[in-house]
């Protein structure tokens, strides 16, 4: 496919398929009511994503505000006292998208989510009349696998986790005052950090759950793209049935990492041959990994609730650990590290958690710090993709509840992630 033509594919609202061929140049949106800045597509409250290829998702509720200026792109923005999220039909791949928010007459406080509650921007605050410019990277892709079928869904996957896995590169605006100016997108060839493991991994569909996969996106430069391919109820075994590791080897490249990290559903194999199974595995997946020119990280699982005082993982952390040694691999011990914090937490404990093993946003945040920091503390070379506002962590001295204050997303609550 040449670089001057992206084919899209998308649903309009009655289920016909089109095929719609534009111009990459063409995926430049400015919203608002005012005039359309020269180059950009007008994007206005009312359009809603059909056969067109991209709109606003149904359930949006906006305000269309002119400001008035010399500033077409600057002078007028797109805004709501509720999340609202905004798709394009994009096709599979890695996409910088750069937004432009501010109010010359207001204040704004954004954040950004991507597809499936991937945050991409924290808290993204301006003064009256001032105006921002944020760029991150989304990965948007497919089920499909060429030449070897697809990853078998599970049925959460095809229902409320479908936005990890359509046709659309969809972004979630948020925060006390979303002003989005202007919308910018384009494929990118970056880095890649693939994950795969368990539901303390994964995108979460749905409020009050999160993991540290969700929020990692959030700490990187618009130079590397997270690709989380992570599921709950997953361990090794049934992911490599699944096809996940298929799917992500199928598209992976020299440079780009994967991060695994199972163990919490693995445990519960009651055959004798399980832990050696396991570990044959990690070794197994560690060889493909290599042979594809990239770097595979291996992540001991965290702790459970319970597990501040107690061992609550069956030893699987130091299968983990032998495999890193024996292989080469760098080595992230969240194990260790998450009943550091979790102790330094105190009574905070419970705000971490949203039952005895999976985490709240605050508790996914934390851990993703974890995360962050072992890979500067391994000098990787995908530490200098860390953006600049990460001064570090230190598991004894977390931020408190009231310091992390991501907006919850919209949607029904209550869908307890698959696994234990």
């Amino acid at each position: 496919m040449g670089v001057d033509m992206v084919v899209f594919w998308s649903c309009s609202t009655i289920g016909v398929m089109v095929w719609l061929c534009i111009g990459p140049s063409n995926l430049r949106f400015d919203l608002g009511p005012g005039p359309v800045a020269e180059g950009f597509t007008k994007i206005s409250p009312g359009d809603r994503f059909s056969a067109i290829g991209f709109g606003f998702e149904p359930g949006a509720e906006l305000e269309g505000i002119d400001r008035g200026g010399q500033d077409p792109l600057r002078s007028d923005f797109i805004t709501s006292d509720r999340p609202f999220y905004f798709s394009v039909a994009v096709p599979e791949g890695n996409y910088k998208v750069m937004v432009t928010l501010g109010d010359r007459q207001g204040p704004s406080d954004t954040t950004v989510k991507a597809e499936l509650r991937r945050l991409m921007l924290e808290g993204i605050k301006t003064t009256p009349g001032q105006f921002c410019t944020r760029s991150f990277v989304v990965n948007v892709r497919r089920p499909q696998i060429p030449g070897k079928g697809q990853v078998r869904l599970k049925e959460r996957e095809r229902t409320s986790e479908w936005l990890a896995w359509d046709d659309k590169l969809t972004l979630e605006f948020n925060g006390q005052r979303p002003c989005v100016c202007g919308i910018e997108i384009e494929q990118i060839g970056v880095p890649t950090v693939f994950l795969l493991g368990d539901s303390t991994v994964c995108d979460q569909p749905l409020e009050p759950w999160n993991s540290w996969g969700q929020m990692l996106p959030r700490f990187f430069k618009a130079e590397v793209a997270v690709a989380n391919h992570a599921e709950s109820g997953e361990s090794i075994r049934s992911s490599l049935s699944a096809g996940r590791f298929d799917k992500v080897f199928s598209v992976f490249g020299p440079g780009d990492y994967l991060f695994v990290q199972y163990g919490h559903n693995d445990m519960k194999d009651k055959d004798p041959n399980a832990p050696s199974r396991y570990k044959a595995d990690l070794a197994w997946i560690a060889d493909q990994v290599r042979a594809r020119g990239g770097t595979c990280v291996l992540v001991t699982s965290m702790e459970r609730k319970a597990g501040v005082d107690q061992d609550t993982l069956a030893g699987y952390p130091q299968i983990v650990r032998q495999v890193a040694r024996e292989k080469g691999l760098p080595l992230i011990d969240l194990y260790t590290t998450s009943k550091v914090l979790y102790k330094a937490l105190g009574r905070d404990l419970d705000k971490a958690f949203q039952d005895g093993t999976h985490h709240t946003n605050y508790g996914s945040y934390l851990l993703a710090e974890c995360v962050v920091q072992g890979i500067k503390d391994l000098e990787l070379p995908l530490a200098r993709y860390i953006v600049d506002d990460f001064s570090g962590f230190d598991p004894n001295r977390p931020q408190r509840p009231d310091d992390i204050r991501i907006p919850p997303s919209p949607g029904p609550q209550g869908q307890r992630p698959l696994g234990s």
